[in-house]
């Protein structure tokens, strides 16, 4: 089973530091599990992400490079791969993937929404296009939908001022998107019968809009959530990089709390500490549910033989460096949680794990313990060694993620910066001691982690760093040449027929 969660940050996992929290089964999963301490998300925005997730590979190579923009249908991804391992691969939630326009026409309707469902999978819990399987099962259930369907997610009471809230949301927790998730994928594992089985369980939170249902809403106190990670003002946050500039300008709160005013870089200390409050609240909720879930696996005997994966698409700034949502170069928004629970490695249970992981390993990972075939096409490689507490002596020794900020409907960067639509991208490489990240066509940014973990001193024009800096840029350029698309590029003709030099020799 995979577990993929919307929005969620590394930093906010209990098993990692954050003992705040309240999440008993996610403290079980690590308990019986690994959990990855240095694991990233290769993407983001949510598209990019699930892409990079799904098929394994890194943004240069799917090219899905944000939300909208299509995913060429030649692309293996796991639903597909699971099908020639035997599995039915179901899906609740989404994926988000704009399908390929040459297969289809131009009046589909998936061209009107930010994403549909990915080739290969099976929906049993629909959430795309529009949220219209969430909202459907609550008009079923008789709830009165308002004609605007999202003031659900307005506070209680005619006269609540939107925003960062204490007052929790319209919608009982009954007949939250959570709750809808769970009841989707209990019914699925009830009715599947016999059969082997693969579920991939999505679920929306702690995504915006943040306001949480009773009795999540009050779970946890503002005055003890940990304090932002900002410099003085947005002003001098600004300063770093002309994309930040932007942002900080751009994002608005409404995109974080329904019918919001103002820029998301004015939210002041006392409402981040209630929108993180919120935040954490939303995270008890879907631990919550997925306790449901994992009683369920219990009951049935299933539990002690399923591979549980938990991860997170991306992560979210939630006031960090005056920002809000997932973008840019940060690494709130790039790092995530990873647990692999691994019933044929009970030695390791509830061990944390530093070896650096990218989210594109854990496609591979899944068809390794299923005994498939990993694509050629994969830039991630499966992580089932280091879960067993071997790691190889040529793992990665740093990280890469990218971000492609070109225009969409909702964001339009490229005339504020003065860049092409092909120039508005970002790579990093990170490692333990620096972060370096290189702009297609803007000035690039490197980081002194040892000194600065937190990346306010921007060092790239320093020359007592120019030659570090040359060697991290050398790095990237051969990771990128090293990951090239590689389909086929195993493959070559000889006067004896054409030879696979990845086969297994005699």
């Amino acid at each position: 089973m995979l577990i993929v969660v919307d929005q969620w940050r590394a930093d906010f996992v209990p098993h990692l530091g954050a003992t705040w929290l309240r999440t008993p089964n996610l403290d079980r999963l690590c308990r019986e599990g690994v959990t990855f301490r240095n694991h990233v998300t290769t993407a983001v925005p949510c598209g990019p992400a699930r892409a990079s997730l799904l098929t394994g590979q890194y943004l240069m190579n799917h090219r899905a490079v944000q939300n909208t923009v299509p995913l060429d249908a030649r692309h293996m991804n796991l639903g597909k791969a699971l099908r020639f391992t035997g599995y039915d691969p179901a899906l609740i939630g989404y994926t988000t993937s704009t399908p390929d326009p040459r297969t289809t026409g131009p009046r589909d309707p998936r061209f009107t929404t930010l994403g549909d469902l990915m080739d290969g999978f099976r929906s049993v819990g629909a959430f795309e296009p529009s949220m219209d399987g969430y909202f459907g099962w609550l008009a079923q259930t008789g709830y009165p939908l308002p004609d605007r369907r999202t003031d659900i997610w307005l506070p209680e009471g005619e006269d609540a001022v939107p925003g960062a809230t204490a007052l929790p949301c319209r919608i009982p927790a009954a007949l939250s998107d959570s709750a809808y998730f769970t009841e989707r994928a209990l019914t699925y594992l009830k009715g599947k019968g016999d059969k082997p089985w693969f579920l991939h369980l999505g679920y929306w939170r702690p995504h915006p809009p943040f306001v949480a249902s009773a009795p999540y809403h009050a779970m946890y106190r503002p005055e003890d959530m940990p304090a932002p990670i900002r410099a003085a003002s947005a002003e001098a946050e600004a300063a770093q990089h002309p994309l930040l500039g932007h942002y900080l300008d751009a994002i608005r709160q409404a995109s974080f709390f329904e019918r919001a005013d103002g820029r998301g870089a004015e939210l002041d200390a006392a409402e981040i500490a209630q929108m993180r409050a919120t935040y954490a609240g939303m995270i008890s909720e879907v631990d919550d549910c997925l306790g449901r879930v994992f009683d369920y696996l219990d009951e049935t005997g299933q539990w002690d033989e399923t591979m549980v994966i938990f991860t997170s698409d991306h992560g979210e700034q939630l006031g960090d460096h005056h920002l809000l949502g997932k973008i840019g170069y940060f690494d709130e928004s790039f790092r995530v949680p990873l647990v692999v629970k691994d019933p044929d490695a009970p030695e390791n249970a509830g061990r944390i794990e530093a070896a650096f992981t990218e989210s594109v390993d854990v496609m591979p990972t899944i068809l390794d313990w299923l005994g498939g075939e990993i694509p050629r096409s994969c830039d991630g490689r499966s992580i089932l060694p280091v879960v067993h507490g071997s790691r190889p002596a040529d793992w990665r020794r740093f990280l890469t993620y990218e971000y492609d900020f070109r225009d969409v409907y909702y964001s339009q960067p490229e005339g504020v910066l003065g860049l092409g639509m092909d120039e508005a991208s970002l790579m990093v490489v990170q490692d333990e001691r620096r972060k370096y990240v290189h702009f297609a066509a803007l000035p690039p940014l490197f980081f002194d982690l040892e000194k600065d973990p937190h990346q306010f001193t921007n060092l790239a024009q320093d020359p007592a760093h120019a030659a570090e800096i040359r060697d991290y840029a050398q790095l990237a350029l051969s990771h990128r040449m090293n990951h090239a698309e590689r389909t086929l590029t195993h493959l070559r003709a000889t006067p004896h027929g054409l030879e696979n030099r990845l086969a297994p020799t005699a």
